[in-house]
């Protein structure tokens, strides 16, 4: 498919002399569409011509030769060069990508590149809260994207499985474990001890050296801490997969922070001979400052036990190694910040190529909150995911009973709005953005959410059923499809590929959510001003064909968020 903005910026280039790659991404997509289909702000470039932004739209319009088979025309407006797009030329260029690919905007940029994206990663024998949700749709996003464009996607769910918490669980289990129903309800039994455990430790300073001791016992192989960690970890992953089972998660390792407890001797001792490491109250940290990070990364503590810190900078080495990555993307509430500070810098003492190192990236995110604030293990005022999802499906369903009584499937139906419903609600708004949960907006049919672009997907495929074919290509008069109703929606699905490249960019998922938005909205107007099926077979079949492309468009894009679309609700 042409790429208009580059074909603009290389116009461009040619009057003034800057590299198009840079002319291309001043390129901007004007909000109201009275000002053309891309606009060119001659400001980014007043500094370096030393002229006036209207002097240089001046100047270039006056120098450039255009194509008149792809551009219509150009206005200056202030200091904006505004560049319209010959219609038929869009047209021709949407219409023929949707009847040629199979898979809509798919692209091979990405071709010879891995990146490795680390999502998920709940805590081992914790519940699966609702808290973590946004970490496994969020990458869940960013590894589908990633591998739609053409890049070698490695999702890595770093299991939670080491830590001091398991020294203060395996305590919990010798003092009480009797007491519970561990293997009948696993992750809420040990929720139980942990709360009680962290009760006792605020209490008695000797019960949380028991815990430290424990650690530091599993660290070096203790047999019985072993045993009962082995089980924890056992039974938390049957229950953590009911909830991946549900959102249709997949991960290609699953390796967790205790699987680089063999791995961190040699971290140390790299970063030992680099002279880095300094002793402090008893721990070995490395101090930042002249980083500008005043809190020092700490490599060991006081007791011999290593760190957080430590088992990410093995898991960087391991990875290097292991995939060869391009960018390492980590995904976690915007909490982390400090620590990925702190190990990012403290990875540059590793030796590894520089490519490594400018390839790890933190994606941080906001929490999810509930109504009356956030959320805490500890304190016990959490609420399950598995249950939360559970929910969504039975709400979609008594709103479909309620709806359309007679449908068929009801039950595989409500799942597909349901779980369609908390994904695109998590995934709708910036990342960075704390969100609170409110039931009322996510299973909204009529709103900017999941349900919403479901709906319309639904509406487009009963207009296909109602015609029972979609018209070929060959047959298409495209000059039906120059009214305003029409353009908007084949500008929207030109820019199909572009959203998913800004996605990778920006590592923003909403991008894509709110494009999906749009999509939806421009068509519910075409569908609402006019009538697709008429008596004029030409401009029935013009339109026939664009509804099938907006649902084609809504369901890839859809897919790729996490989201199932139903053929009828």
């Amino acid at each position: 498919m042409l790429n208009f903005k580059e074909i603009i910026a290389n116009t461009i280039e040619k009057t003034i002399n800057i590299d198009t790659k840079e002319l291309e991404s001043y390129i901007e997509i004007p909000k109201d569409t009275q000002n053309g289909d891309y606009a060119f702000p001659c400001f980014r470039l007043a500094k370096e011509l030393k002229k006036a932004p209207q002097q240089i739209a001046n100047e270039i319009k006056e120098k450039m030769e255009i194509d008149n088979n792809i551009i219509e025309k150009v206005e200056i407006v202030g200091g904006y060069l505004n560049f319209y797009i010959q219609k038929q030329k869009i047209i021709k260029e949407v219409l023929e990508e949707i009847a040629k690919k199979e898979e809509y905007g798919r692209t091979q940029i990405g071709e010879g590149k891995n990146v490795v994206i680390d999502y998920s990663s709940p805590n081992i024998a914790k519940p699966f809260h609702i808290g973590h949700l946004r970490s496994t749709v969020i990458g869940g996003a960013l590894y589908n994207i990633y591998q739609y464009l053409g890049y070698h996607t490695i999702g890595i769910n770093h299991l939670g499985d080491y830590g001091t918490q398991f020294g203060k669980l395996i305590e919990g289990y010798k003092l009480w474990g009797e007491e519970y129903e561990i293997e009948k309800d696993p992750i809420h039994e040990l929720t139980k001890i942990y709360i009680r455990i962290n009760q006792a430790c605020k209490e008695d300073e000797k019960v949380l050296e028991r815990c430290r001791e424990n650690f530091k016992k599993l660290e070096k192989g203790d047999e019985y801490c072993i045993q009962i960690w082995e089980k924890f970890k056992t039974l938390s992953l049957q229950e953590f997969q009911k909830v991946y089972d549900l959102l249709g998660s997949h991960f290609d390792s699953w390796n967790g922070e205790a699987f680089y407890s063999d791995k961190m001797a040699e971290v140390i001792e790299i970063l030992e001979k680099t002279g880095k490491i300094i002793e402090s109250q008893g721990a070995r940290i490395i101090n930042l400052e002249e980083q500008g990070i005043d809190t020092p990364c700490i490599i060991e503590k006081s007791n011999g036990s290593t760190t957080y810190a430590t088992r990410d900078l093995a898991a960087i080495l391991y990875r290097a190694r292991t995939y060869d990555y391009d960018k390492s993307i980590y995904l976690t509430s915007y909490e982390q910040v400090l620590h990925f500070k702190q190990v990012f810098e403290v990875a540059k003492l590793l030796g590894l190529d520089e490519k490594y190192v400018q390839g790890l990236k933190h994606i941080s995110f906001g929490m999810v909150l509930l109504p009356t604030g956030k959320m805490s293990t500890r304190e016990g005022n959490i609420i399950k995911l598995e249950d939360l999802l559970n929910e969504s499906i039975q709400r979609a369903g008594e709103i479909i009973e309620e709806k359309n009584p007679t449908l068929e499937n009801k039950e595989e139906v409500a799942k597909k709005v349901g779980i369609g419903a908390i994904i695109f609600n998590d995934l709708a708004n910036s990342r960075i953005k704390d969100e609170i949960f409110d039931w009322d907006q996510i299973l909204n049919f009529q709103g900017e959410t999941g349900p919403y672009i479901q709906y319309t997907y639904v509406r487009t495929k009963s207009v296909l059923e109602k015609v029972g074919k979609v018209p070929k290509i060959e047959t298409i008069n495209k000059q039906k499809l120059e009214d305003s109703y029409s353009q908007n929606i084949i500008k929207i699905m030109y820019a199909f590929e572009d959203t998913l490249q800004q996605v990778t960019k920006k590592e923003e998922p909403s991008i894509l959510a709110r494009y999906l938005i749009d999509l939806a909205k421009a068509y519910s107007v075409f569908y609402n001003e006019n009538k697709i099926i008429t008596e004029d077979k030409e401009l029935q079949d013009a339109r026939i064909y664009l509804t099938y492309g907006v649902g084609k468009v809504l369901k890839i894009g859809a897919g790729l968020l996490g989201i199932q679309m139903p053929d009828k609700m």
